[in-house]
């Protein structure tokens, strides 16, 4: 036993076992027999048995199993610390037991395999290896002897799941890591219910954790393995399911993305998407001799699952996906066009309705696909310059105008989005193109949110991204825009902090603290004031004081502080009232003052004038601490609310959320120092180098 403890030295005492732990070495051994006997299931594993003895995929989470799962998994690398030897004797047992027929079900041999996939990284990495080969070799030879394809089905899985549990392993082994891949690859062809997609996310955790071994020659090997992959790609993935190959793709694509050649890197990327650019080819050629076809169902089908493909491929490799995408892009583009101008046609000719008929589905896909594409590639991009250049101006000729002539339940949401992705990647250096951008996007977009707070969802959200990501990093941009367009600006930034959504509230309200820090040096901040700053004040005073706003309160009070602190030191020197109206002396910091208390009477008769203006004299002595600030304004909604005979516990609700934020960082910072505690999926790259 002592053999056994070595590298973990709370094992360690003096050389002998605690007094304390052999007094209940007995009684923890059934715990784990237990606890072994009956494991939960893993969310991993995809083939089960059903309620009447069938094997079948499982579809539908069972959320009640899945935590199950985690606090049985927690216990058992817990116990397994405390004595893996007896772990050990116990898991081989069963499996022998499994093995020899003795204790053979899917049952026992599924509740098996999940403990033996649970406890990855809390054994010695020697021990590790020893028991993991026993287990790994037992199980393939259980599958040559076990005939019947439920049998076949039920072992394959268990084996996908302990491969993909232990990536240090594989790592460390690399005969084994090829042996299990080549088996993946055979499960790929088997078409039981869920054998194969288990086989596809194994495959892509593989590449994920081991993807240099993969580039790198080996020894006994001739060429790195992602050769051979490639050289028979299509052998591999010809009984996948399109959704399948798009998974397997992606795995492939971490393996080239660890490629640190980029020669070679360029290579493997032709190589790999050979198969996908052929049928592109062949569809873009009879396009361009007749672009009816184009209409064809399966044609615009075939091309929404290659387009797929690149994503997946280009989410994995990053910017060296430049190399495809530069071959694929300007007839993309074109198809792009085509395919607005085939779905805008036919809404014209059928109304609205005919947005729900497959092939127009389908060619919205297309749509839709193309710019993922674009976007993914982007946000990976290290090269601003050659984006601007070579891809922003085909992109933006292609898509804006489509847009804004498109019905607005036509209009893809992706636009927006991609249109921030770009803006946030290249910041000032598409500040030009802003303007082309905002006069496509921005009214047609408000026309179709601003109705209320429901329809187009998507749209909305990512309309208050891009105004955000705008006015972070193109805020020059936003100041060149006629007046008229401004104030729908910060109409809109109004209407986003003090929307239902709870995502797009947040980007309100951090997008009006943005664009008042950005004002802060520009000469016309003081214009700006005098129009908009009474009205902001108001209108976040009416989002502070309802409380089904309660859990942005944080955010709410950082606002308010800092136009008090504009107003405390003096900042805004332009009369934000009307001189005329106003008679005798007054300056900002007293007129805001009894504006401010004007307001809050009005809204809360109830409340006494001494509440009110202790309240307010508070903001300005308190605007330069965000916490005490926060305080405050919440001493003064219990006020609000006490008056009113309302509950007080939601005003607590921001720092409940920033509590329970806190508590899963320090128990994830716990959890990284007991081996085997985090999956090892949950581990990072760093960690594992």
């Amino acid at each position: 036993y002592q053999r056994r403890v070595r590298g973990y030295p709370m094992l360690q005492n003096n050389n002998a076992i605690p007094p304390r732990r052999q007094l209940y070495l007995a009684i923890l051994s059934k715990v784990r027999v237990v606890l072994i006997s009956h494991m939960a299931k893993p969310e991993e594993v995809l083939v089960v048995e059903n309620d009447q003895g069938e094997v079948v995929r499982e579809f539908m989470r069972d959320t009640d199993a899945i935590n199950l799962y985690k606090t049985m998994r927690e216990t058992l690398v817990y116990l397994t610390h405390l004595d893996y030897a007896d772990t050990e004797q116990i898991m081989t047992e069963k499996l022998h037991n499994q093995v020899n027929g003795s204790e053979w079900s899917w049952k026992n041999l599924n509740t098996l395999c999940w403990a033996i996939g649970s406890i990855s990284g809390a054994m010695h990495e020697e021990d590790e290896k020893r028991f993991l080969v026993t287990v790994i070799k037992d199980l393939l030879g259980l599958c040559e002897m076990k005939r019947g394809k439920d049998n076949k089905a039920i072992i394959a899985s268990n084996i996908m799941y302990i491969v993909g549990q232990y990536p240090r392993f594989l790592r460390q082994h690399w005969k084994f890591l090829k042996t299990v891949v080549n088996k993946l690859f055979e499960f790929m062809h088997e078409t039981h219910d869920g054998v194969q997609d288990m086989a596809c996310d194994t495959f892509i955790k593989i590449a994920q954790k081991c993807k240099r071994h993969f580039v790198t020659v080996q020894v006994a090997e001739v060429m790195p393995f992602i050769e051979e992959i490639l050289n028979g790609i299509n052998a591999i993935i010809c009984d996948l399911q399109p959704h399948q190959v798009h998974t397997f793709y992606e795995a492939v694509g971490y393996m080239i993305q660890a490629q640190a050649d980029v020669q070679v890197q360029e290579r493997l990327i032709e190589k790999c998407m050979s198969l996908p650019n052929q049928v592109w080819d062949r569809i873009i050629n009879n396009a361009t001799h007749n672009v009816e076809t184009l209409k064809d169902p399966e044609c615009v089908k075939q091309l929404g699952n290659i387009l797929k493909t690149n994503v997946r491929a280009c989410q994995a490799i990053g910017h060296p996906f430049v190399t495809q995408l530069g071959r694929i892009y300007l007839d993309m583009l074109n198809v792009y066009q085509v395919l607005s101008e085939n779905i805008s046609s036919a809404v014209q000719q059928n109304g609205e309705q005919v947005l729900k008929q497959p092939l127009v589905a389908s060619m919205r896909t297309v749509k839709k696909e193309t710019l993922k594409l674009i976007s993914a590639w982007v946000s990976k991009s290290t090269d601003p310059k050659q984006v601007c250049e070579n891809f922003v101006p085909p992109l933006l000729n292609a898509v804006l105008g489509d847009y804004l002539r498109n019905h607005p339940n036509a209009r893809d949401s992706e636009v927006l989005s991609t249109m921030t992705v770009f803006i946030n990647k290249l910041e000032n250096h598409i500040t030009p193109e802003v303007p082309k951008i905002f006069d496509a996007v921005f009214e047609c977009t408000l026309d179709m949110i601003k109705a209320n707070f429901e329809d187009y969802p998507e749209h909305r959200t990512n309309f208050y991204l891009l105004l955000e990501s705008i006015n972070q990093h193109c805020f020059d941009a936003l100041l060149q825009i006629p007046p008229d367009k401004f104030k729908l600006v910060m109409d809109s930034i109004v209407w986003a902090f003090k929307h239902t959504m709870r995502n797009v509230a947040d980007t309100g309200l951090s997008t009006v603290l943005t664009l008042l820090h950005n004002l802060d040096s520009k000469e016309v901040v003081q214009s700006f004031y005098q129009t908009y700053f009474l009205n902001i004040l108001q209108h976040i005073f009416s989002v502070v004081t309802d409380s089904t706003n309660a859990a942005q309160l944080t955010s709410q009070s950082k606002v308010l502080a800092f136009m008090f602190s504009l107003i405390d030191q003096k900042k805004i020197t332009i009369a934000l009232y009307n001189q005329a109206e106003i008679p005798g002396p007054v300056d900002n910091v007293t007129y805001v003052k009894n504006y401010t208390q004007d307001l809050l009477k009005k809204a809360f008769p109830n409340l006494q004038e001494m509440q009110v203006s202790v309240f307010v004299d508070g903001m300005y002595a308190l605007n330069q601490d965000n916490a005490a600030f926060r305080e405050h304004v919440r001493d003064f909604l219990v006020q609000i609310k006490e008056c009113a005979g309302e509950d007080l516990t939601d005003l607590h609700l921001s720092e409940k959320q920033e509590q329970l934020k806190e508590a899963a960082a320090t128990k994830l910072k716990y959890q990284m120092t007991v081996p085997g505690i985090l999956n090892p999926h949950q581990v990072s790259e760093e960690m594992n180098d």
